[in-house]
């Protein structure tokens, strides 16, 4: 029997089409596997995969088209050292991928032909989206809303619901009578669990448009706070910058507490 033709070089001999010094490589104890990372003209970023040194440039390339996007019959490839350096060109599509100097940590770059511009595949925002009116969807017996009033799960659960809205209410009313037990201009402390206890005065009690609920204003004593009263473009009441804070009224008890002096006025 003749002899059988070194693996790797090429699939249907060392032809014209067989990169330069391929018929003298041989991939004899090398891995079958090479770690390479992919660029591309069309993406910003890299890809780090895993190939067979056995495919043909060919297969090669149709395997890019799900990395980088672009039709593989529009790609020319380049070869690159792990540190960045050209190497040379991947243009046999017959060759096998180990016919190649390639080893582990080096690049691959793809060059687009088919005039795609740089990111076009990137960003989301130009893909169509399927969309279905909510009167459609709400006919389909297969979807997860139709599942939902089957089980009368949710939202579809009357019983639940109307247990979550008596006991909204039952919060809001008892939020509101704290609300209305602490009058605005008072001396307070607020009290939260995880920070130090503060000192001001309550500027507002009330709701509020930032967050449903009643909520107390108060201006503290020193810049311990967040803003000047103001929140979401609303103005609730007057104060420095820093000195404004809303809490829930349960944090809040009026009192006795006179303005504390931090030192801050000692310092420069």
């Amino acid at each position: 029997r003749g002899e059988r033709p070194a693996r790797g070089l090429v699939r249907r001999g060392g032809g014209s089409g067989s990169p330069p010094g391929a018929a003298a490589m041989s991939v004899t104890g090398t891995p079958a596997v090479v770690s390479v990372s992919i660029s591309s003209s069309l993406n910003s970023f890299r890809v780090l995969k895993h190939y067979a040194r056995g495919l043909t440039i060919a297969e090669f390339k149709c395997k890019l088209e799900l990395v980088v996007g672009s039709p593989a019959s529009c790609m020319d490839l380049e070869l690159y050292t792990p540190d960045d350096k050209f190497v040379m060109k991947l243009d046999s599509d017959e060759a096998l991928l180990g016919s190649y100097p390639i080893d582990d940590g080096c690049r691959i770059h793809v060059i687009d032909r088919s005039g795609a511009q740089l990111g076009e595949y990137e960003d989301v925002s130009k893909v169509e989206k399927f969309q279905i009116p909510d009167s459609e969807y709400d006919k389909r017996t297969d979807s997860a809303r139709s599942f939902l009033k089957r089980s009368k799960l949710g939202q579809f659960n009357e019983e639940e619901m109307l247990k979550k809205e008596a006991e909204q209410k039952q919060k809001l009313a008892e939020e509101k009578a704290l609300a209305e037990a602490i009058p605005v201009g008072s001396r307070c402390e607020v009290r939260v669990v995880g920070q130090p206890n503060k000192h001001g005065m309550v500027m507002y009690a009330g709701l509020t448009e930032f967050k449903p609920g009643y909520w107390i204003g108060i201006k503290y004593d020193e810049p311990l706070g967040k803003h000047d009263g103001s929140v979401g473009g609303k103005r609730y009441f007057e104060c420095q910058p820093k000195y404004g804070a809303f809490v829930k009224p349960q944090h809040v008890t009026v009192g006795d507490f006179p303005e504390e002096d931090y030192g801050l006025d000692d310092e420069m």
